[in-house]
């Protein structure tokens, strides 16, 4: 069987449609790691050039991401405490609900994602609430 490219080529939006693909700033999303405290600013020794920051040294960060052109990021919080139902996650006033709130009084415009895994917000680490020894996933 002979193949023909040239059906590929014929157009450019035929050609933009199968082309390579590339990964651009404005197509990023960067992750950050919120703690409690003020000034903080605790590098990630896993994660080279990764920080875990308080809420108003995020907020600058934030800012800084944005005017680099990356449009998002990604929340992950670091509760000051944990319990089995994972209560920090939902809490109003939870750190990554105080980030949220933070990012968006500096940089409206940048996208802002949460990470809703209850992992790191229970005291048993698992994604969800526990009973009777399983994830109960209608409950979480």
């Amino acid at each position: 069987m002979m193949i023909r490219p040239r059906r590929l080529r014929r157009t450019s939006t035929i050609r933009r449609m199968v082309r390579e693909t590339f990964i651009r700033v404005d197509d990023l999303i960067y992750p950050m790691f919120v703690k409690h405290g003020k000034a903080e600013r605790e590098p990630i020794t896993s994660m080279l050039g990764h920080y875990r920051l308080s809420v108003d040294e995020l907020a600058k960060e934030a800012e800084e991401v944005w005017s680099l052109g990356i449009p998002g990021v990604i929340l992950f919080g670091l509760p000051k405490k944990k319990d089995r139902l994972g209560s920090e996650a939902y809490a109003q006033d939870g750190i990554v609900q105080q980030a949220v709130a933070a990012i968006k009084e500096r940089v409206p415009e940048l996208i802002v994602l949460t990470d809703v895994c209850l992992c790191e917000y229970t005291d048993h680490g698992h994604c969800g609430i526990i009973k009777d020894g399983q994830v109960d996933n209608d409950t979480t």
